[in-house]
């Protein structure tokens, strides 16, 4: 293969790639609907294959509506649900399976075209096993996560499992994402710059944590237990916040607590985007880079109000759907644009 084939070989791959991260995104917003909508366990069964087409006539809408008249979910929360009620959260969990399903199809059919093809270099082989074990993976997360609900005296899917299937997402889009960059991004588009490089190593570092107290915060439902702003109930630092013992369980099961370290952690995090971008002033002429600094800075306060006004609207059951559904885009975006600039700048290479 000649080079100029190589790297139309390259683009083709890396646009799948691409394609791939907006199925990603499109799926993890569903699962934000799902949850909103109280719709994760509304299907009680993992069927990969004969649970791909829906219920088509009324009697098999009854069967799933009486699986789900077992859940407690159903007896202490949705009790009052008429058939059309259960219809509407059964779409929302089977959208979230299908297109998971679809999404799978893409990478395999893809995958089977490129290698039939050629198209496949020897060194992008590990990363393609790696990602498939990573798809795979989240997957089986899910279900975990869905059973984690249809225990006696669970009305919700857990909120540890809720996280760690929204994280394990994260992961596998900002694989996936990094994987399209190392074959798209040009030498000469990446800056070198050691400081700039580990300054953004924090700032991806208390993103991580920001993004599991936001799932946290989800799982909970703890955004509801403090709808005002800048103040929490009333005080900028709650009594309540310490009121489980031992106190690390505050750290992972006190909703007061997880809202004030999401609100703490986002205050930080424009701190750091603010100092980072300041310092990066001094790059020129990286016509990517530039475009990469601006955007994150603009996502950052734009994530930031976000966050205030789906606190501000959690009482009021759709705007805080839209609301939410909007902050864990602009999280996923700006996940994406920090990886990318971690992509561009590289740490000066010793002479």
């Amino acid at each position: 293969m000649n080079t100029l084939q190589q790297q139309r070989s390259q683009r083709q791959i890396a646009y799948w790639l691409l394609t791939g991260v907006g199925m990603i995104i499109i799926q993890v917003l569903l699962g934000g609907i799902t949850r909103l909508t109280e719709s994760g366990l509304s299907i009680t069964e993992w069927k990969p294959i004969t649970g791909t087409l829906p219920p088509l006539n009324d009697a098999a809408w009854q069967i799933e509506f009486d699986k789900y008249k077992g859940t407690d979910q159903f007896k202490y929360v949705h009790q009052y649900f008429t058939l059309a009620e259960f219809k509407f959260i059964f779409f929302w969990e089977w959208f979230h399976r299908t297109w998971a399903r679809l999404m799978g199809l893409v990478f395999l059919v893809g995958f089977v075209y490129f290698l039939a093809k050629g198209k496949f270099e020897k060194r992008m082989i590990k990363p393609m096993i790696i990602l498939f074990i990573l798809g795979g993976f989240q997957g089986f997360i899910g279900w975990f996560m869905v059973k984690s609900g249809l225990v006696p005296e669970k009305y919700f899917v857990g909120h540890v499992e809720l996280t760690t299937h929204f994280i394990a997402a994260l992961g596998l889009l900002s694989y996936t994402l990094w994987f399209a960059l190392s074959l798209i991004v040009k030498e000469e588009q990446k800056v070198q710059d050691t400081k700039l490089k580990n300054f953004l190593l924090l700032i991806l570092c208390v993103l991580f944590f920001q993004l599991i107290y936001g799932g946290f915060m989800a799982g909970l439902r703890a955004g509801i237990t403090a709808p005002t702003w800048p103040d929490i109930n009333g005080s900028m630092i709650p009594a309540s916040i310490s009121e489980l013992s031992p106190f690390t369980k505050n750290l992972v099961a006190n909703p007061i607590t997880i809202h004030f370290i999401h609100r703490g952690l986002a205050y930080l995090l424009i701190i750091l985007i603010g100092i980072w971008w300041y310092r990066s002033r001094l790059v020129v002429n990286k016509k990517l880079f530039s475009r990469l600094r601006i955007t994150v800075m603009v996502l950052v306060l734009l994530q930031v109000l976000l966050g205030i006004l789906t606190v501000l609207n959690a009482t009021y059951p759709n705007r805080f759907v839209l609301l939410g559904v909007s902050h864990q885009f602009i999280a996923m975006i700006l996940l994406m644009v920090i990886v990318s600039l971690l992509f561009v700048v590289r740490k000066k290479q010793a002479l």
